[in-house]
């Protein structure tokens, strides 16, 4: 299984959501479970240091998840920062105790870290979509990103996972 991951924050307090699915192909109506957390007192933005703020939550969402049938994970950001230095991807790939390959999919580059990145092109876009990866070939990283289902520059599933987490309640 694949699970690919994103959360989403009101002031304090954060919806992580995950969404299961077996094949990179899968279109949305194959995801096979969507799981969902939440936290309250999440630690502030820091630049440079957003795993901080955002691990802690993933951690969370990932104790409701058999992970012995996790293949991969795709978060949301990136493994690698400037100078191979690790970004939301690395540290969780750490705190997993590297056991399960991690890709990190970004809308936005990150100065300095070309060299741990395939820019991907999907769709009509002429934008790309900035790869990272972890645990498994960044070649492979980038071919399973191109390769999912959708037209658009964001494969569906992850436009899917992002409209998720955006679907907020101030009230579990």
């Amino acid at each position: 299984m694949i699970l690919a991951i994103d959360v989403y924050y009101i002031d304090n307090r954060a919806k992580a959501v995950g969404v299961l699915f077996h094949h990179w192909t899968d279109s949305t109506s194959a995801i096979e479970q969507v799981i969902t957390d939440y936290q309250d007192n999440v630690a502030p933005y820091q630049s440079g240091q957003f795993y901080q703020r955002e691990l802690p939550c993933i951690m969370s969402l990932l104790d409701k998840i058999d992970l012995s049938k996790l293949t991969c994970i795709v978060i949301d950001g990136y493994v690698h920062l400037d100078e191979g230095k690790i970004g939301l991807g690395g540290h969780l790939y750490h705190a997993l105790n590297k056991t399960i390959p991690i890709i990190g999919v970004a809308k936005k580059p990150f100065s300095g870290n070309s060299e741990y990145l395939i820019e991907v092109l999907r769709g009509q876009s002429k934008h790309p979509l900035y790869v990272t990866s972890i645990g498994i070939p960044l070649i492979n990283a980038a071919n399973s990103m191109q390769s999912m289902a959708g037209k658009h520059r964001m494969p569906d599933v992850l436009s899917y996972l992002d409209q998720q987490t955006k679907l907020f309640k101030h009230e579990e």
